[in-house]
């Protein structure tokens, strides 16, 4: 038998709620967390690299103010690494098409402000048909925050003489490795311009992009209160 009396703030994600939740939800609520990620190579990261950060970061807000986290769209546009096995790649075009569609089912239902958080570089052409949709829907108030960008980011990597790469430190969180992290650095390589995926991967080796490739785990624990704090306020919509 179905259960529909449940006390939604006490749950996170889509997969814990049945339609009787999400419906008793939008009856006080209309703000929705979507997380965009990528499925692809990160040296001795996981593959899902893009879609655990933000997500981590999603279900921590969410169990802070009780906004729920749609199903997380697991894969990007990522042609770049396709000489890497497990990198599957979404065309742009295909990208933008489920990204509108899945904010326009949101909005349907009811969900009038959605914040978007991102994990992968890849996806940024997405951002440009959200203005398109924003401007056709009224009342729909969008936010996207890519946290690798953030001040927030830049300002602990500054703090500590530290930059981001791909792969790096700056992604090296331990529900995100995989694997024994090497204790050296890499000296980043000469990137020619533009580079074809067996181009990319002649150039890039491992992965990594260049830099440590783990850093002290207080480090990153302030980084992730840091982006978490970052959340938090774009959830406000002011």
């Amino acid at each position: 038998m179905c259960n529909h009396t449940n006390n939604w703030r006490n749950l996170v994600r889509f997969d814990e709620l049945n339609w009787f939740d999400v419906e008793s939800y939008l009856q006080t609520e209309d703000r929705l967390m979507l997380v965009l990620g990528s499925c692809e190579q990160h040296a001795y990261l996981s593959l899902l690299t893009d879609v655990r950060i933000p997500l981590a970061l999603a279900d921590a807000a969410s169990e802070q103010t009780g906004v729920l986290v749609a199903p997380p769209l697991n894969f990007g546009s990522s042609s770049y690494f396709m000489a890497y096995p497990g990198t599957l790649s979404l065309r742009v075009t295909t990208l933008m098409d489920l990204v509108e569609d899945l904010v326009r089912s949101a909005f349907r239902h009811g969900f009038r402000r959605i914040l978007i958080l991102n994990g992968h570089g890849g996806n940024d052409p997405a951002r440009g048909r959200l203005y398109e949709i924003a401007g056709e829907l009224s009342g729909l108030r969008l936010a996207w925050y890519s946290w690798w960008n953030s001040h927030s980011a830049e300002a602990l990597a500054q703090q500590h003489g530290l930059r981001s790469s791909h792969a790096g430190w700056i992604e090296a969180f331990p529900f995100t490795r995989v694997a024994d992290l090497p204790a050296t650095e890499k000296v980043p390589p000469r990137v020619p311009g533009l580079l074809g995926a067996a181009e990319a991967r002649q150039v890039y080796g491992d992965g990594m992009f260049g830099g440590p490739y783990q850093v002290d785990e207080q480090i990153m624990d302030d980084l992730f209160d840091a982006l978490l704090k970052d959340v938090l306020y774009l959830l406000q919509f002011e």
